[in-house]
């Protein structure tokens, strides 16, 4: 099929709708597809170490999933709540959802408004990213993290048709709590995989990443994000470029993380802080050399940013190869590894 990169078309029976556990799968069963640049191989998660070679450095996201969607009341109407993160003064971003988990529009939302959770009350204030008025910036009468441990579960789109408890939206790296929704791109490891990956000699070493909430409004840029890249980390990244091994970002944030961490040479040095990092053809990148990604609707930001990884004639080739053979999308779904120019395999 032909295929332009920013304006195609998922058919609906490719959401993966639940987790690949209620299909009979286990976590790194999930297919994916191997692109070298534009050259296809199609494989399973679990045979990734096949794909890596000794002296390789695989980089996870130790951010850990919230339950931030809380169901609430605004002017009557039943609504939810995602909770997308914290700010420094103490206010949080929100968004506000219908109970079938579409953009809500059943009234007005207008700076001061209330919505009632249970035992709380969050007033909206101003929005995150204007002219956009999809976030909001939020005070709430109470603390959060008890909310949300109450109340709260884990965010959810139309297309997953059941919910599904926290266990489903953990990763096995998730050791440090923030993220909105599950870094989905480590959701496919296992313990067993990762023991595979150290056994053939290659490192893991970790990011923190807190993500926020996706779906945004046309033409609105990707919210900004807490982040840190710890001095470990950034030393074994230039460790490994100067004997000649490849830095693998398991995900789009672990790859913003780096690259906001990162100089121009490349080297990377430790930082912490919020990144706003945008990253496309007039930004590539500087020091990731592969990327392990899920399955992007159109006209998603994070296109962008797998261009800026391998390329857009890969990438292109790639979704066209998913398009054609029944992958399957959202954070359910399937996988790809992506690699940059230049980074063949051996």
């Amino acid at each position: 099929m032909t295929l332009a990169l920013h304006d195609f078309a998922v058919p609906a029976d490719r959401a993966a709708t639940a987790p690949p556990e209620a299909r009979g799968l286990m976590r790194d069963e999930v297919r994916m597809l191997v692109s070298v640049e534009e050259t296809i191989t199609h494989a399973t998660f679990r045979e990734l170490p096949r794909f890596l070679r000794p002296g390789d450095l695989l980089v996870i996201n130790n951010s850990a999933t919230l339950a931030a969607a809380v169901d609430g009341r605004y002017r009557g109407h039943p609504v939810v709540l995602h909770f997308a993160t914290w700010l420094d003064d103490g206010t949080w971003v929100v968004e506000l959802r219908s109970p079938n988990r579409m953009p809500f529009t059943d009234a007005v939302v207008a700076s001061g408004a209330r919505i009632e959770l249970p035992g709380a009350q969050v007033t909206l204030r101003n929005p995150w990213l204007p002219p956009a008025r999809r976030l909001w910036i939020a005070a709430a009468d109470t603390d959060i993290a008890p909310l949300l441990t109450r109340h709260g579960r884990p965010i959810a789109y139309a297309y997953v048709t059941q919910r599904w408890s926290p266990e489903y939206y953990r990763t096995v790296f998730g050791r440090e709590p923030g993220s909105a929704e599950m870094p989905s791109a480590g959701r496919p490891f296992t313990h067993s995989l990762v023991t595979d990956l150290v056994a053939t000699g290659i490192t893991v070493a970790p990011i923190t990443l807190h993500t926020g909430v996706s779906s945004p409004e046309t033409g609105e840029p990707p919210s900004p994000e807490r982040y840190a890249v710890p001095e470990v980390t950034a030393g074994l990244v230039n460790a490994t470029h100067a004997r000649g091994g490849r830095v693998v970002a398991v995900g789009t944030t672990v790859t913003r993380a780096l690259e906001s961490a990162a100089e121009p040479s490349g080297r990377v040095r430790p930082r912490a802080g919020w990144t706003d990092l945008v990253l496309d053809g007039t930004r590539p990148v500087r020091t990731v050399d592969a990327l392990i990604t899920g399955w992007h609707e159109p006209g998603a930001s994070h296109l962008h940013l797998l261009e800026a990884v391998a390329g857009a004639e890969s990438v292109r080739a790639a979704y066209r190869a998913a398009l054609d053979t029944g992958y399957l999308w959202h954070e359910f779904g399937d996988t790809a590894l992506l690699f940059a120019a230049g980074r063949a395999l051996s």
